[in-house]
């Protein structure tokens, strides 16, 4: 008998039914939000040739990618210098980067503007830690061909309506543009050319606070008055400055203003008070290929964004098809976790099960004919051979459905030839 671990690879887990019942369930409440305001689910492949991955798109992403081995002839060990001349393609960190690439090379096949929707596994080598996992769902809507700020504002739109569909209440939208970060960056009189790291350190600022931002942007060897001048604005925002004085302060470009206060004034008037929109310029989001609006999505009580997107019109130019473009990505695994933990969240419909026992000498066709009569009934209706210790086959049949039980569900047992009601477990 084998004596190998059986436990999944390290980073990953195992979904047992009765969360792959509530995963089904808010995939299916998204789907069909995102469906009604005109986006279109499509499948791009989880393997890219990795020159698509890579080149600086996806920031500190490229760092954790899954790279997959040349294989056969191309594979040739005596001409390897680099890790990179050992591999070809990679596992996909996210939907954006692949989309992309999509749209590409099927542009001519789609509308114009292209409002697609993806759902699916992304991979990140990272360290796994608690709510951290190296395989994990995404659940991403994209608007490319819209070169407006309606782009901006349907994603919004669709996105806290979907959220709303999971019984998700009283979640804030904070919205900011990466045009006023550079102005931030300028305006501290930082390195233009280190742009990109201290964005990288600035979107740690919720997890490490304004000393620890300091800290590590001391350490990285930033100018210390550039850093005292930046701290001193944070300070300012987190006691309360308006955010629109703080934009006009640094500099940020009348029109770059004034596309980020329509989003926001419009997008709270569409909340109708089941959540609120705000300008907060710390928002960075950490993708490199973000170029405008970006925008990140708190929950009560949970210590990271739970949604987040921007827009990023220059990332198709890669691929010698310039398109304007804009995302917005639901965390989908940090939201099972709201509504794994949240015992009054509605998940839809109590369902109704039974479970007919029946012996292995009873005609099969009756027995079939019997399910499918309480499945028309809207019954899920599963088939048993009847045990010898009955009894003892009820008990596991209760323990299997107490492991399954969501409030308001019925699970049921009926033994053929005696029973005409399912007896409740």
């Amino acid at each position: 008998m084998s004596n190998k671990n059986a436990a999944p690879a390290r980073g990953t887990r195992d979904i047992l039914p009765k969360e792959a019942q509530l995963r089904s369930w808010a995939v299916s409440r998204i789907l069909e939000t995102y469906s009604k305001h005109g986006f279109t689910q499509v499948e791009v492949p989880i393997i890219e040739n990795i020159d698509w991955l890579t080149g600086g798109v996806g920031g500190e992403n490229e760092k954790l990618l899954f790279k997959i081995l040349k294989r056969g002839d191309k594979l040739d060990l005596t001409e390897v210098k680099s890790e990179d001349d050992l591999c070809d393609l990679a596992l996909r960190f996210d939907l954006t980067v692949p989309l992309t690439r999509y749209f590409a090379n099927n542009h001519a096949l789609l509308p114009m503007p292209f409002k697609a929707i993806q759902i699916g596994p992304v991979f990140r080598a990272e360290r796994p830690q608690k709510g951290r996992f190296r395989q994990f769902t995404q659940c991403d809507i994209d608007i490319l061909g819209e070169p407006s700020y309606l782009g901006e504002i349907e994603l919004i739109a669709a996105s806290a309506e979907a959220l709303k569909a999971l019984s998700l209440r009283g979640f804030e939208i904070k919205i900011n543009d990466r045009r006023a970060l550079e102005s931030f960056h300028r305006y501290c009189g930082f390195e233009e050319s280190r742009a990109g790291e201290f964005f990288i350190i600035l979107d740690k600022l919720d997890k490490v606070g304004i000393d620890g931002v300091a800290k590590e942007l001391a350490a990285k060897s930033f100018a210390p008055g550039s850093i005292d001048k930046a701290m001193k604005l944070l300070q300012e925002l987190s006691s309360g400055r308006d955010p629109v004085d703080f934009y006009s302060e640094i500099g940020v470009a009348d029109e770059a203003l004034s596309q980020i206060v329509k989003i926001a004034s419009f997008s709270e008037d569409l909340g109708g008070g089941d959540y609120s929109v705000s300008l907060d310029p710390t928002v960075v989001r950490g993708m490199g290929y973000y170029t405008g609006t970006v925008f990140e999505v708190a929950y009560p009580g949970w210590g990271s964004s739970i949604a987040g997107g921007g827009r990023y019109d220059k990332m198709l130019e890669r691929f010698g098809r310039g398109s304007p473009a804009v995302g917005f990505s639901i965390g989908f695994e940090r939201v099972m976790s709201i509504l794994s933990d949240n015992a009054d969240s509605s998940r839809g419909a109590a369902q109704r099960y039974v479970t007919i026992l029946f012996a292995e000498s009873d005609e099969l066709k009756p027995v079939y004919q019997l399910a499918d009569r309480w499945r028309q009934a809207g019954y899920s209706v599963s088939l048993r051979h009847r045990q010898a210790k009955i009894g003892n086959q009820f008990k596991r049949l209760e323990t299997e459905a107490n492991l399954a039980r969501r409030e308001g569900d019925f699970f049921g047992v009926l033994v053929y030839g005696e029973d005409t009601e399912p007896r409740e477990l």
